[in-house]
């Protein structure tokens, strides 16, 4: 049973990796544009506070077994880090004070939770308040894409919903909700149960729209029928002038 406990949390941390490094990408471009774009900068801080507060769950003095859930959240808290300090750098006026404010509260919720959790609570207390903290933000984390998922639905399109990024949500998912059924971890295996069934979803839903291009909005269509009619009426003008000079 340890072996396999071991096995599914070492798997948990390739794939946890690599959705926390996904976004370098799009940060590649921020620096290399030196601007943030219309890119949004609040899903860096959030997701920061999920790995602060997970790791601090996986903890030893707070929850027995679980110091693979430390390592890679706390591998996570560094890389979300570094991406909201560059968005901090390259971000308008405007947006550096929002994503500066929301980083300061995600700052004095995790201070908060430790030093409650450290001081004022023990035991079990002490690793249900973690875990229900970790858990609550573990599953927003993880709802984040619905947005997309809703998006792929209207536009029946799969352009924003890149198949590797919905593979290794499925897989990591599913890697730490077993993880957590192994070592009977109900604040492991409830979020991330959440995510495994998430991540099917969006698998389900690539399959069923990969091979279509995407409905066009109403505005491109109109734009293409007046290109089409104005090209039309060229031709017309055309034909009619040379009939006048055959006249």
């Amino acid at each position: 049973m340890n072996i396999a406990h071991t096995i599914f949390g070492v798997f948990g941390n390739a794939t946890a990796l690599f959705l926390f490094l996904a976004p370098s990408i799009t940060f590649k471009r921020i620096i290399k544009n030196k601007s943030t774009e219309q890119f949004s900068g609040i899903p860096y801080p959030m997701t920061l506070l999920n790995c602060l507060l997970s790791a601090w769950y996986g903890l030893p003095f707070v929850s027995k077994d679980n110091t693979l859930v430390s390592t890679i959240n706390g591998t996570g808290a560094v890389i979300e880090t570094v991406y909201v300090l560059i968005f901090l750098f390259y971000a308008p006026k405007k947006e550096k004070v929002k994503i500066f404010g929301i980083f300061s509260c995600v700052l004095a919720v995790f201070a908060t939770v430790a030093l409650v959790s450290l001081f004022a609570l023990h035991g079990n207390g002490r690793k249900l308040f973690c875990g229900l903290a970790a858990t609550v933000f573990s599953i927003i984390m993880y709802a984040s894409p619905l947005s997309i998922m809703r998006l792929v639905i209207k536009t029946k399109s799969v352009e924003f919903m890149p198949f590797f990024l919905s593979l290794f949500v499925f897989l990591c998912g599913t890697s730490w909700f077993v993880y957590g059924l192994i070592g009977r971890d109900p604040f492991v295996a409830i979020p991330n149960g959440f995510g495994c069934a998430l991540g099917t979803l969006q698998l389900i839903l690539y399959f069923i729209y990969c091979g279509n291009k995407g409905e066009k909005s109403a505005d491109a269509e109109k734009d293409e029928k007046s290109v089409e009619m104005k090209g039309d009426e060229k031709k017309q003008h055309v034909v009619n002038g040379k009939q006048d000079l055959q006249v």
